[in-house]
C-alpha cells in the first residue's frame, strides 16, 4: 500500500490539480465560450506535464532529497529511479499528444516551449545561481501565456502571468534557501550558496518590494475593480511583507520552508484576485 501511494505522490497531486485550475481561471479571466473539449485537453496538457516535471525533478535531486526530503518517493525507496524516469516520460508524451489537440500558437508554447524548459532545468539549469529560478519562474507564467493563446485571447492573461513568475520567482529562491543542506551536499551553486544568507533576504526583499508596488499598478490606474485591490491585499501584499519580516528576524531553514508553502498558495490567491478584479 505505501508502494502505491508512492507513486502518487510522485507527481505532487496538489501541484498538479493545481496546474489544471490555473487554466480553468484563466478561461473564466478571459470569458472563453468555445468548445468545453478545447479546455478540456488544455487542463490536460498542464495537468501530465506538471505530473512529468515533479517526477522527473525527483529523478534528478534523488540525492538531494535524501538530506533535504527523505520521506519522498524516491529516496525513501518506495518508488525506483528507472521506473520515475519512465513515468515521467510517458506523462510528457501523453501531455504533448493532448498538445497536439489545440491550436498552433499554444502547441508551439507547450511542445516547443516549455517542455524543452522543463527538461532543461531539471538536467541542468538549476544548477546555475538565480538561472535555474528564473526557469522555473518563466514556466509557470507561460502557463498563462498558454492559456492566452488557447483561447485565443491572450492580453487578460499577461498580467497574471507576471503576477505568476514574479511570485515564483521569490519563492524559488526562498526554497532554495530551505534546500541549502541538502544542495551544498551535491555541490550545487544556488543563489544563497554561492552568494550567502545576508544577501539572498536583501534579493528577496527587493523582489518582495517591486512585485508588492507593481501589482498594486492595476488596481491605481482602474485597470482592475475595488474588490482585485482588496483581495490583492489579503493574499499577495500581506503575505509578501510576513515572508519578508520572518527571514529578516528568523533567517533559518525552517523559516524559510514555511515562507516557501505560504507564497505558494499566494500564486493561487493573487490569480483568483485578478479574476474578482475583471468582474
Amino acid at each position: 500500500m505505501k508502494k502505491f501511494f508512492a507513486y502518487i505522490t510522485i507527481i505532487r497531486p496538489l501541484n498538479v490539480i493545481l496546474g489544471g485550475f490555473t487554466i480553468v481561471i484563466s478561461s473564466f479571466i478571459v470569458q472563453y465560450n468555445g468548445p468545453i473539449s478545447y479546455l478540456f485537453f488544455a487542463v490536460l496538457v498542464v495537468m501530465f506535464y506538471t505530473a512529468g516535471a515533479n517526477t522527473l525533478n525527483d529523478y534528478f535531486d534523488y540525492k538531494i532529497d535524501k538530506i533535504n526530503r527523505p520521506d519522498r518517493a524516491i529516496s525513501s525507496g518506495l518508488v525506483l529511479r528507472n521506473h520515475a524516469i519512465i513515468f515521467s516520460l510517458f506523462a510528457f508524451i501523453l501531455g504533448t499528444l493532448f498538445a497536439l489537440q489545440l491550436n498552433m500558437n499554444s502547441q508551439l508554447v507547450a511542445v516547443g516551449v516549455s517542455l524543452p524548459l522543463i527538461i532543461g532545468y531539471n538536467a541542468k539549469l538549476k544548477n546555475f545561481p538565480l538561472i535555474g529560478n528564473i526557469v522555473v519562474a518563466l514556466i509557470l507564467s507561460l502557463s498563462f501565456i498558454y492559456a492566452g493563446f488557447v483561447f485565443d485571447n491572450i492580453k487578460p492573461l499577461i498580467i497574471p502571468a507576471l503576477l505568476a513568475f514574479g511570485l515564483t520567482l521569490i519563492r524559488e529562491i526562498v526554497k532554495d534557501m530551505a534546500d541549502v543542506i541538502g544542495d551544498k551536499a551535491v555541490a550545487l551553486k544556488t543563489f544563497p550558496i554561492i552568494y550567502g544568507e545576508n544577501k539572498t533576504i536583501v534579493l528577496c526583499t527587493a523582489l518582495s518590494a517591486l512585485l508588492g508596488i507593481g501589482s498594486f499598478v492595476p488596481f491605481i490606474t482602474g485597470y482592475y475593480n475595488i474588490f482585485y485591490g482588496i483581495l490583492l491585499i489579503l493574499t499577495v501584499e500581506i503575505p509578501l511583507a510576513v515572508v519578508v519580516i520572518l527571514l529578516l528576524n528568523k533567517p533559518n531553514i525552517a523559516t524559510a520552508k514555511r515562507s516557501a508553502k505560504l507564497l505558494k498558495f499566494s500564486t493561487l490567491g493573487g490569480l483568483f484576485s485578478i479574476y474578482i478584479g475583471t468582474i
